[in-house]
C-alpha cells in the first residue's frame, strides 16, 4: 500500500503526547497479533475488498464497537492500494486511536459532531477528492450507540461518495460495560467480516429527504447487526 498524502497542514493538525503516540502504537501491534489467531470468514457483497474496484473512493462505515478488531483485519485481508483515512475524536483517546492506526498504515482526521466538527468534514472532503477511502464510525464517539448520526450523510451528500457498510459478526466475543458494548473477538474464534451497500445519498435533499436518507443507511446498517 502506498503511503496516504498528507490531508491537512500543520495548522490543522492535532498533536498526541509521546504517551498517547506510545499507548497507540502498542494497541495497534496488539490489535494486530490479536486478529492474526482469529479464522476469519469474508462475505464481500459489493467487491469492496478487491484491488480495483469500487474504482472511485468510498466511504467506509462501522460501529464502533467492531473498530478494536476489523482495522487489522482489513490490514490482513484486503488486496486495495488506495490509501484511507479514518475520523476518529479530537480528544486524548482520539490520539490513541489515531497512533494506532499508524500501524495499519492509515492516516487520521480528527474531530467530531462536538468539537472540530466542520474541519473534520472539510478535511474528509478533501482526502476523498484526492482518491483515498475514508472510514467513520457513525455512532461515535460518544453514541447513542447504533444510532447514525447525521455528519457521514452530509459527507455523502456532498462528495456523491458510495457508502460502504463493513460488519463484524463474532458469535464467541467478550462485550465491554462501555456506552458502545466494545465487542472483542475471543482468540481463535471464528468472525465473519460482511462488506455490503454502496448506497449513494442524492445531492439534492430538503430537511425531510435528508432525514429520510439518514434513516434508509442507519436501517442498512441495522439489517447487518445481530445484537440489535
Amino acid at each position: 500500500m502506498s503511503s496516504p498524502p498528507h490531508i491537512t497542514d500543520k495548522r490543522q493538525q492535532i498533536r498526541g503526547s509521546r504517551k498517547q503516540e506510545w499507548l497507540g502504537a502498542l494497541a495497534g501491534h496488539a490489535m494486530r497479533l490479536w486478529a492474526r489467531s482469529l479464522w476469519v470468514e469474508i462475505d464481500d457483497r459489493v467487491g469492496a475488498l478487491g484491488p480495483a474496484t469500487p474504482p472511485h473512493p468510498v466511504i467506509f462505515l462501522l460501529w464502533h464497537n467492531r473498530v478494536l478488531t476489523l482495522p487489522a483485519l482489513w490490514s490482513l485481508l484486503s488486496k486495495r492500494e488506495r490509501p484511507a483515512v479514518v475520523l476518529t475524536s479530537a480528544s486524548k483517546d482520539g490520539a490513541v486511536v489515531a497512533a494506532a492506526m499508524k500501524v495499519f498504515r492509515m492516516e487520521s482526521v480528527r474531530g467530531s459532531s462536538s468539537r472540530r466538527g466542520a474541519a473534520a468534514l472539510v478535511a474528509l472532503r478533501r482526502a476523498l477528492g484526492d482518491g483515498m477511502d475514508v472510514c467513520i464510525t457513525p455512532d461515535g464517539p460518544k453514541g447513542p450507540r447504533y444510532e447514525m448520526q447525521p455528519g457521514v450523510i452530509k459527507l455523502a451528500q456532498s462528495t456523491g461518495a458510495p457508502i460502504v457498510f463493513v460488519h463484524l459478526d463474532c458469535p464467541s466475543a467478550w462485550r465491554l460495560k462501555t456506552w458502545d458494548k466494545l465487542v472483542i473477538p475471543k482468540p481463535f474464534s471464528h468472525v465473519r467480516v460482511i462488506v455490503d451497500g454502496a448506497l449513494v445519498v442524492p445531492r439534492d435533499l430538503d430537511e425531510a429527504g435528508f432525514e429520510t436518507e439518514r434513516a434508509r443507511v442507519e436501517d442498512a446498517m441495522h439489517a447487518l447487526t445481530e445484537d440489535i
